[in-house]
């Protein structure tokens, strides 16, 4: 059976039609923290980009059916520590402020 597409591949800007794709993706098990790329309008009417981060939990169903939700398990916070501390780590070293 094939794995079915994560909802959150297909993200929208706030101001767009076009689908955001992802900067980059950390996973870890079922475990993933997805980093994106987002432009909105700032009080002064300028076009300003910022990044956000996402993660989620694939997992089957009792269909067998792939699902994704951001519900975490006990066990599942390791790696959830895990995919969120790297994607931290890479918002940080490729900051603007890092070259700073």
């Amino acid at each position: 059976m094939e794995k079915e597409k994560n909802p959150t591949e297909k993200r929208f800007s706030e101001r767009s039609e076009k689908p955001n794709q992802p900067v980059k993706k950390f996973k870890a098990g079922a475990i993933s923290a997805t980093v994106w790329e987002n432009q909105a309008q700032n009080q002064q009417g300028e076009t300003v980009s910022y990044k956000s981060v996402s993660f989620d939990r694939t997992y089957k169903d009792a269909n067998g059916e792939w699902q994704h939700t951001n519900s975490l398990r006990m066990t599942d916070l390791p790696k959830a520590t895990l995919v969120l501390s790297k994607a931290y780590e890479f918002l940080a070293l490729n900051s603007p402020e890092a070259d700073e």
